[in-house]
């Protein structure tokens, strides 16, 4: 049975790439102390460690929960769409709420102070790129769990933009879905070569994290640059995998691309996750 699309969205982004800490785990509280500014209280090098950690503990629980769901599906159990969502999200935010105490410990700053220290660099994003890059990855992985937009939230709004979303017709979503997968696969060996070039050992733990934290801040976007180019916009193609996702033809066909995905990173030596 071919994987569901909601699993293989996740899989892909686990591979290739969630404040919703804006919204939950680091939501504004009424505690904090608004007399410190963030440069009296946090650092950004400080807060790009909290997000670069929390983005690749989530992305190890995401990776193990569709190992799980797989084995699941293999049993010939089908597991609706939306229960999917619902249990993912829900397994998400579970394990970030049991494991962001952990990580605030481990780098020595307050939750009061990373949540001013964060949203004072983001609304000042253009002086901190790598800040709004480690944010933002972070949010886009929890887009990517479920579907809802979460790049661009601030304190005090209540979702992000909400894009148009066009109609795709099946045989044109499956081109893109192969164009957007050979862009990923693209942009994720440059990286490996470069790596490679460089010395690295792929299979030193720390390489193979800071690996995956490059494929996170690049790939996604060299796909979404190839779906532009096909006049679809990613929340187009994202909403249109979840429209079809229980169509045999489409399942099958982003199974079959992400075998080839795999594949060809295991060639270039990219250790499995």
């Amino acid at each position: 049975m071919a994987p569901s699309a909601t699993n293989l969205a996740i899989l892909t982004a686990a591979g290739a790439t969630a404040v919703l800490i804006a919204a939950r785990a680091l939501k504004p509280s009424s505690s904090q102390n608004v007399d410190l500014s963030a440069e009296e209280c946090i650092q950004p090098d400080d807060v790009i460690a909290v997000f670069d950690d929390l983005f690749l503990h989530m992305q190890s629980v995401l990776a193990n929960l569709s190992q799980e769901i797989q084995k699941i599906q293999m049993t010939g159990q089908s597991i609706p769409e939306a229960q999917l969502r619902q249990i993912l999200k829900s397994e998400f935010e579970r394990n970030l709420t049991s494991q962001q105490a952990a990580i605030f410990d481990k780098h020595d700053v307050d939750a009061d102070c990373l949540q001013e220290a964060t949203w004072e660099f983001m609304d000042k994003a253009n002086d901190y790129p790598k800040l709004k890059t480690a944010v933002e990855r972070f949010q886009k992985l929890y887009e990517n769990v479920t579907g809802e937009k979460t790049v661009g939230k601030r304190p005090g709004s209540s979702s992000a933009l909400v894009a148009d979303v066009q109609d795709i017709p099946q045989d044109k979503l499956i081109e893109a879905a192969a164009v957007y997968f050979d862009a990923l696969t693209a942009s994720m060996g440059a990286i490996v070569k470069q790596f490679k070039a460089e010395g690295k050992d792929l299979k030193d733990p720390s390489v193979a994290q800071q690996l995956q934290m490059e494929f996170a801040s690049v790939a996604n976007d060299s796909g979404e640059k190839a779906l532009d180019e096909m006049g679809i916009t990613m929340d187009s193609f994202k909403s249109n995998i979840d429209k079809h996702s229980s169509d045999p033809q489409v399942g099958r066909s982003l199974a079959m691309l992400q075998m080839k995905q795999q594949q060809e990173l295991m060639a270039l030596g990219v250790p499995t996750m």
